[in-house]
């Protein structure tokens, strides 16, 4: 037997070496599910049923791609081919820059990264007297291109009755701005191979011949794009084994559709259904607490983890008497811990805005720490600055950059300049370096205008001569940093942030040498770098790490500190007002589930909210009602207690870790709302109330939607009408 297989459990190795036809392998936390891939694709080689180059392993971050990677090199050494590893967004670029003129776009076409679509928005609304903020605006847009729902959708899009916000008309201008800069946004990179697998049909038997195995990481995440994508890849074979979790789907925010999971079966007739169970991250209190929770929720497959690790000390939970007590309370903790030598503690929140607190504390404790989420590396001004010369030495029609870098640093071509050449651009339908080129040539262009034009289109030549020729990447960066005078004006300012600024670009430059030693393209390098996400940015070395909840999902911390455990915080209140409950629980799962010896739950009796100036009396979250008093060591006043779990009652008891029951003790109706009545939803449309429950001093409605299943209400929160 080979010895990679010796390593696993009897369900993992049921998982491994299945290999022919569609399979689901539904992995709880912490349960070894990067090693069921990984071993799978070492098997699938080693047992002669392809060359390494017939197998895709699709996964979600850089990071966890890259993990992958290593892992099955270390399998499969000696081989001189290795399989493709990649995100569903690093695939898909690599399909469109071989076909991207069967859709109409140019191989060289832009990526734009959230930056970018702000900056194109920005103008949109402005034009357009939206003013609605543009990140509102982006989020909307994406969820529009990314609707979950459980069919294909065309890349156009019916008119939605609900759009106060005014999305249509600013989407339509967004993406025929984006269409004329050769330019696609992340959600376009899924949605158009999408739409090229499609309407190309030997496109895509190519590709599915070309993949005989498919293996997609964390499949609970996949939205309608993705989905369509895995349907389109398998679509010769059938051979996918999809690896996930429906208890840890938290991305609906941006399409993720917990249905494709919970439907695999359905989906892929046949499939084989493996439970991975059996947990290696968690003592076991920690995983009765978290289970305790997420069995609440009834769109899931019943599970129950368990593990040999040792049971370990109860999962604590502190109320402390304000947002300042409870993050001192955190760091002197955490300044136990350190001194003690233990490192490796991860604080955990719903919403960004709760770090600031702990970031003051942090530092006034001394305490060394990482924020995940903050300015990364390849966000910095300096950063995007440089990335955006070298897309214009790659391709000057890249609009979007040449509009960054054409007057950084000033060089005379000041917004009335650029005013003109988007006027003539816009008049004689090409691209603004077209008109650039052309007011640099043409005698009715002021003739200082004409010279700074002239001298900047031969700046572009050289370094356009540099790519010709194959220097490596880092000469041609060295050689645009110095003769756009970008260095040397960073040089003239003599300030600490320039300085700063000037260790970055340093930096980048190493970036560029180890890329280009590696033998990678210019192109690959600007995909890699503009495909980047925050998760990619977590330092495992970093003794304390911020970061929210949605950025820790795959990681893991031996302590954790999940803060902030009030209603409308977790769960987040947008989230109620909108039915999402089960996915709050499901992202307090997440959270509870990274730790690996110890979990501290905290919240606040009065906390500013928004930046407002007044202390807010907070009410601990609902969660944590359904922990069992018995699963809990309590730290905090005596009136927290009684408010969290009432005198003398054990909350969780009617709800038993792993059943899938989402009823609790105590069901009340409402004679409004009531079993079987109709309601209307703004976004849902009409449904039937299946189940009201009493909660507290609120009812929690669980509503059905035609065509868009389950989703659960507070009363006080819901957007519900009775029909």
């Amino acid at each position: 037997m080979d010895e990679y297989l010796q390593s696993l459990n009897g369900r993992q190795k049921l998982a491994v070496t299945t290999t022919e036809g569609p399979m689901l392998v539904v992995a709880g936390a912490g349960s070894g599910k990067t090693r069921v891939i990984t071993c799978k694709i070492a098997h699938l080689v080693h047992q002669g049923r392809c060359r390494p180059g017939e197998i895709l392993g699709v996964t979600f971050t850089n990071k966890a791609a890259e993990e992958m990677r290593l892992r099955v090199e270390g399998l499969l050494q000696g081989l001189d081919s290795v399989p493709s590893l990649s995100t569903f967004h690093s695939f898909c670029v690599r399909v469109l820059r071989r076909h991207a003129e069967r859709l109409g776009y140019g191989r060289d076409f832009a990526i734009c990264d959230t930056d970018d679509q702000n900056a194109i928005l920005k103008k949109i609304c402005k034009d357009a007297g939206v003013s609605s903020p543009v990140r509102r605006i982006r989020s909307l847009i994406s969820k529009r291109k990314n609707q979950s729902r459980r069919r294909v959708y065309d890349f156009h899009y019916d008119s939605d009755p609900y759009d106060q916000e005014g999305v249509e008309p600013v989407m339509a201008r967004y993406q025929a701005q984006l269409e004329k800069s050769n330019a696609m946004d992340f959600d376009d990179l899924l949605l158009l191979t999408d739409k090229l697998f499609r309407e190309q049909p030997e496109i895509r038997e190519a590709w599915s011949e070309r993949y005989r195995y498919l293996l997609i990481d964390e499949y609970q995440d996949t939205n309608a794009s993705q989905y369509a994508l895995v349907r389109h890849l398998a679509s010769t074979h059938g051979n996918v084994t999809a690896v996930g979790d429906e208890d840890q789907s938290i991305y609906a925010f941006r399409g993720a559709d917990v249905g494709n999971i919970l439907s695999f079966e359905e989906d892929f007739p046949g499939a084989v259904v493996v439970k991975l169970e059996q947990n290696y991250r968690s003592r076991q209190s920690i995983l009765d607490a978290a289970m305790a929770v997420v069995s609440h929720n009834s769109e899931r497959k019943p599970k129950r983890l368990w593990t040999r690790n040792p049971r370990g000390e109860p999962v604590e939970v502190h109320s402390a008497e304000s947002s300042y007590a409870e993050s001192r309370f955190v760091c002197r903790r955490i300044e136990r811990y350190l001194q003690q030598g233990e490192t490796g503690v991860a604080v955990l929140y719903r919403i960004n805005f709760l770090s600031r607190q702990f970031e003051d504390t942090l530092n006034h404790f001394g305490l060394p720490f990482r924020l995940v989420g903050g300015v990364s590396f390849y966000k910095r001004k300096e950063v995007r600055d440089a990335l955006a010369y070298l897309r214009v030495a790659r391709n000057p029609r890249d609009n979007l950059a040449l509009e960054r870098i054409v007057n950084t640093p000033p060089r005379g071509i000041g917004p009335k300049s650029l005013a003109r050449l988007r006027l003539g651009a816009a008049r004689n339908g090409d691209s603004l370096w077209d008109a650039v080129r052309r007011d640099a040539d043409q005698d009715d262009t002021p003739r200082r205008l004409r010279n700074v034009l002239e001298r900047f289109v031969a700046l572009v030549g050289q370094w356009r001569q540099g790519i010709d020729l194959e220097q490596s990447l880092q000469v041609v960066l060295e050689q645009i940093l110095h003769s756009s005078g970008y260095a040397r004006a960073l040089e003239r300012e003599e300030s600490e942030e320039a300085n700063n600024r000037l260790l970055n670009l340093q930096e980048l430059l190493s970036v560029a040498r180890d890329h280009s030693d590696s033998g990678r393209s210019l192109q690959e390098f600007l995909d890699e770098t503009a495909l980047r996400s925050e998760a990619d940015d977590y330092d495992e070395a970093a003794p304390v790490t911020l970061m929210t909840l949605h950025n820790a999902k795959g990681l893991e911390f031996p302590i954790v500190f999940l803060v902030g455990m009030e209603e409308k915080l977790l769960p987040h209140t947008r989230s109620l007002a909108e039915g999402n409950l089960e996915e709050e629980r499901r992202l307090c799962y997440v959270g509870m589930t990274r730790a690996r010896k110890r979990l501290i739950l905290t919240l606040a009796r009065t906390r500013r909210m928004w930046g407002g100036d007044v202390e807010e009396r907070r009410q601990a979250s609902s969660f944590l009602a359904e922990i069992p008093r018995r699963l809990v060591r309590y730290s905090g006043p005596e009136w927290s207690q009684v408010q969290l779990w009432g005198t003398g009652h054990s909350p969780g008891r009617s709800g038993t870790p792993g059943s899938g029951s989402g009823r609790t003790a105590g069901v009340s109706r409402s004679p409004s709302f009531a079993p079987g009545v109709r309601v209307e939803h703004p976004e849902y449309g009409h449904g039937i109330v299946l189940q009201v429950q009493k909660v507290r001093d609120d009812l929690k409605l669980t509503v059905s939607f035609s065509g868009r299943g389950k989703k659960m209400f507070y009363q006080r929160y819901a957007r519900v009408k009775l029909l």
